[in-house]
């Protein structure tokens, strides 16, 4: 199947699974059956292991912005549509993000199925990455998840103090105990992440994941350096951020008048020339494409060398939809020469 033809049906297949009550009209069209199309679409996570969809599902807003019941609603809708891996971290909600993945995991039996991603250290109950706090907050992040392991470990080192060795030893010993099956970072500069390659020829666990905040809006944090380290080691690059807080989903085009909240203040920060100018891109391609505008900056992150899977968070089923419908879009050159050039 051509992959512009899977967006579509990826987000048609098992929408209409066979939950009808019994006294529907023989009339009523047949429900789709059987395996979602998205079950077959599948990248490798890096060096990992792990064959991924190419569209991880993030817990960010779920127990903060999302309740329990829509979060398993929009988990439920990405599993329908071939989706199989999830991301969250101990600092989203003070920990519920992870206890809502948790009790979806544990109530739906998914767990073997889902590669499951969990970035620690920024939990104000066990800070950083000291060997004492990091073990500490994987053992809370387990107890939250309700498993024995995570799939992809991030170490969080955006705070800057982070001592490599130490915590590439401990992460050693997390793996070595089953706890961790591979480690990603997030936060680590280019010469961070050649020092952690040294430390690896020593013997301590590779990152062969590398979480960066990056949209078509936000390249500057991707920069060259890190884009050759990173490609030079192999790494599987998982951007965070893929929808600039949801501004590219073009949901939102004016500024609201009154107090912001934090999710509108940060959506209020790309209202500008440069912001409307990437959004009329986005809508040009999107019309001729058919698809939405955060398909379309989903298509434009996997279109970048290097990227993997984006990491994208949704506050409803329907966006769920919106968002795998990137996967089967593939941009021209001319495309992604357009939107460049608005984003500039």
């Amino acid at each position: 199947m051509a992959r512009s033809d899977v967006g579509s049906a990826i987000s048609s297949t098992r929408r209409d699974a066979p939950t009808a009550p019994a006294d529907v009209h023989p009339s009523s069209p047949i429900p789709v059956q059987g395996p979602a199309v998205g079950e077959s679409v599948r990248v490798p996570l890096g060096e990992t292991g792990f064959a991924i969809f190419p569209l991880i599902l993030g817990g960010a807003e779920f127990g903060w912005n999302v309740d329990l019941e829509s979060s398993h609603e929009i988990m439920d809708a990405y599993v329908e549509r071939g989706g199989n891996a999830l991301h969250t971290a101990d600092s989203f909600a003070g920990g519920r993000s992870e206890h809502i993945i948790g009790q979806w995991l544990h109530s739906r039996g998914l767990r073997d199925e889902i590669t499951l991603a969990v970035r620690v250290g920024g939990h104000p109950d066990n800070p950083g990455l000291g060997p004492v706090n990091l073990v500490r907050a994987v053992e809370a992040s387990l107890t939250r998840l309700r498993t024995d392991r995570v799939d992809v470990l991030y170490l969080d080192a955006t705070d800057g103090h982070a001592d490599l060795e130490d915590a590439l030893a401990t992460a050693e010993w997390l793996v070595e105990s089953g706890k961790a099956r591979a480690i990603g970072a997030v936060g680590l500069t280019a010469t961070q992440l050649v020092e952690a390659r040294i430390f690896a020829s020593a013997g301590y666990p590779r990152i062969t994941v590398l979480d960066v905040p990056f949209n078509v809006l936000r390249r500057h944090e991707f920069d060259a350096d890190l884009r050759l380290v990173a490609g030079a080691q192999g790494m599987a690059v998982t951007p965070s951020h893929p929808l600039e807080h949801g501004f590219l989903a073009g949901r939102h085009r004016t500024k609201l008048r009154g107090g912001l909240s934090v999710r509108g203040a940060q959506i209020a920060a790309s209202m500008n020339r440069r912001g409307s100018r990437t959004l009329r891109a986005l809508d040009a391609v999107g019309t001729e494409l058919g698809v939405p505008d955060a398909a379309v900056a989903v298509a434009w992150l996997l279109a970048q060398k290097l990227i993997a899977a984006p990491i994208v968070n949704a506050y409803a089923a329907h966006h769920v939809e919106e968002l795998v419908q990137g996967v089967g879009v593939q941009l021209s050159r001319v495309q992604l020469a357009d939107i460049a050039r608005a984003s500039e």
